[in-house]
């Protein structure tokens, strides 16, 4: 089959290579790819910055096609079926967090971006109705990471303030939409003008310039401060989170794109009572939730554009300049 692998040899660190997958598991199922998306975690492996990488893995987490075949312990009903996929592969039974055997789909285990994937029948799920296969293929990752984010740790209700920066990416996107579907009081930060436009479309109430110097005293005067904040950034803006976050308010984070904080204002911190909760990822539990609550929602991804496989590179080109607004999807079928 067709995949795009990494390939620390090629100018582009992947290329377009022949793949031939491992037979069939008793418990596995083989889905025929229609589309994947990408993920931040798909340029790290290509620029080399994730862990455990290695040269010929099919790299990808998110994807949608149909079932073409399943193994000798699977029902047979599968086949046929449109699905997407659960990229977290043996989260384990603790809801809390992660089992030692938790690894993500697209490396090191084959991923998406082919046209086949090989995966244990617990790991897919009947496609929304409402979505296209492309839409389906854009939820996945994203949205199971914005939805532990607000649901299992912030515990989001109606009316709650919520802050998501750096709208624009597939987890904040995903976190503005399910706040606001959840009637939260949702504002977003962006350092493009057509983001904070396109997340006051979707429905959030404001939006505020994190380049701006005095975004955080425009964000408290319209807000009076935030309940929950998602954050994916980190680094020194730590404490204008800080700064906006209301007293007994909840900083999650799922990632640290600018670092680690040079000096934690730990006095704000217990002063005010807030909490700094990471999260990633999610359970099986999430995952079932989320798509719960995505098809009673008519939840609808945002697609920034669509490549077709063979464009792969500048697909991941412009993950790579975090031009995107939405997800960008790879087209396989």
């Amino acid at each position: 089959m067709n995949a795009i692998t990494l390939d620390s040899t090629h100018d582009d660190k992947i290329s377009l290579n022949e793949v031939v997958l491992p037979p069939l598991k008793p418990d596995e199922v083989r889905i025929a790819i229609h589309a994947a998306a990408l993920n931040h975690r798909d340029e790290w492996c290509r620029q080399g910055k994730y862990p455990n990488i290695k040269d010929g893995v099919v790299l990808g987490s998110d994807g949608a096609g149909v079932v073409e075949e399943v193994g000798a312990e699977v029902d047979k009903s599968w086949l046929g079926q449109e699905v997407l996929v659960n990229p977290a592969l043996e989260w384990g039974e603790e809801q809390k967090a992660q089992s030692k055997n938790f690894r993500i789909l697209g490396m090191p285990d084959h991923g998406t971006i082919a046209e086949y994937l090989h995966i244990p029948v617990d790991n897919i799920y009947n496609k929304p109705n409402h979505l296209n296969i492309y839409q389906a293929a854009a939820l996945p990752l994203a949205g199971l990471t914005a939805y532990r984010a607000l649901f299992y740790h912030a515990k989001v209700s109606k009316g709650a303030k919520v802050l998501v920066t750096g709208f624009g990416g597939g987890v904040a996107q995903f976190a503005a939409q399910f706040a606001i579907a959840a009637q939260a009081d949702t504002y977003v930060s962006s350092g493009d003008p057509s983001k904070l436009y396109k997340a006051k479309e979707i429905g959030a109430k404001a939006g505020f310039d994190y380049k701006d110097p005095n975004w955080t005293r425009e964000a408290l005067a319209l807000s009076g401060g935030f309940d929950i904040i998602i954050d994916s950034a980190m680094g020194e803006t730590l404490d204008n989170l800080l700064h906006v976050a209301k007293p007994g308010g909840k900083i999650v984070f799922f990632g640290a794109t600018l670092g680690n904080p040079s000096g934690l204002n730990v006095r704000k911190v217990f002063w005010s009572q807030v909490t700094l909760q990471g999260t990633t990822m999610g359970s099986d539990q999430d995952f079932e939730d989320m798509l719960a609550f995505t098809n009673h929602h008519k939840i609808t991804p945002i697609i920034d554009a669509e490549f077709p496989i063979q464009e792969a590179a500048k697909a991941f080109d412009r993950m790579k300049a975090g031009a995107q607004m939405g997800k960008i999807v790879i087209k396989i079928r």
